[in-house]
């Protein structure tokens, strides 16, 4: 499992001396300095993580690759198609010698070819990033009675189904490092109705029922599976969301924190998900919306 740094060093006190040191000479000070140390920082060199979804520096699965790389965290990152290779390869010289690969989630072989390259980089994985979500543009738009067959099945399959074989080809890599944690990203509209956002709240929905099972199905391997439900930020898919720009400011007015968050907010919370600070996390929607699921209106 991703572990949280052990450095640490002795403090002084204010006099020179060390902190907490008490008559027998046991340093209680220094111990207590241990834990903190321990705690609060978070070191995951060694590690490796597999992320799904970055397209561009915008991105939310950008984001938490780079605060994973500064972490030293070594990366893959799978990217949709030969349109984005681009673009990540540039993002990608910011990282410390990541993996990149092509991968289309709804092709089984596409996502055992990934996790075959992944095995033979890293013998192993601690982390899955899943980041993906896409609809149609016109079932995203008007109403949400009138979407179609197909259109459903495309939404649901990227963006809830593909949770369910990323899972199921990392959790033998990641057994063999004695477990691992899977974060995927998720929104509101899986419980409440944000207009233009129509079948991607039914795929959130499905989406956050699998973090449930997942968690169920895999805790006794030490693999833990949460999601994170962000508040609104611009990225390639919410471009497609009708009215995005009026659902940003509604938001930043009524939270509680009177603002929208940052993709860093989450990033930093994925990198608590990622690493042992959270050991006894598994199966939650953990909100990072600067309080806006909480009010009524």
């Amino acid at each position: 499992m991703p572990r949280a740094s052990p450095h640490w060093k002795k403090r002084r006190s204010r006099h020179g001396g060390e902190c907490g040191r008490s008559p027998r000479g046991r340093d209680h000070g220094a111990a207590s300095d241990q834990r903190r140390r321990h705690l609060y920082s978070i070191d995951l060199t060694g590690r490796s993580a597999l992320v799904f979804g970055v397209a561009n520096e915008r991105s939310i699965a950008w984001a938490i690759a780079r605060v994973l790389d500064e972490a030293g965290c070594r990366l893959a990152l799978a990217y949709q198609n030969q349109r984005l290779k681009g673009r990540v390869e540039k993002l990608a010289v910011d990282l410390r010698d990541p993996v990149l690969v092509e991968c289309d989630v709804t092709d089984d072989d596409g996502i055992a070819d990934v996790f075959a390259r992944v095995e033979e980089r890293f013998d192993g994985l601690d982390v899955l990033v899943h980041s993906i979500a896409y609809a149609l543009r016109d079932d995203l738009g008007g109403d949400f009675s009138k979407t179609g067959r197909e259109g459903f099945r495309i939404a649901l399959d990227v963006s809830a189904y593909s949770l369910l074989p990323l899972v199921r080809s990392a959790a033998p890599l990641m057994e063999r490092r004695g477990g691992g944690s899977v974060v995927t990203m998720t929104f509101q509209a899986s419980e409440r109705v944000f207009p233009g956002y129509n079948i991607m709240g039914t795929a959130k929905a499905a989406l956050e029922n699998e973090v449930r099972q997942l968690a169920a199905e895999y805790g006794g391997r030490n693999i833990r599976v949460n999601a994170i439900s962000a508040g609104p930020l611009e990225t390639l898919a919410a471009r497609g969301i009708h009215g995005f720009l009026d659902m940003k400011k509604i938001h930043a007015e009524r939270a509680p924190m009177e603002r929208n968050i940052t993709h860093e907010e989450v990033a930093k919370t994925a990198l608590f998900l990622c690493s042992d600070l959270s050991s006894g996390v598994t199966g939650s929607v953990i909100p990072v919306d600067a309080g806006y699921h909480i009010m009524a209106v």
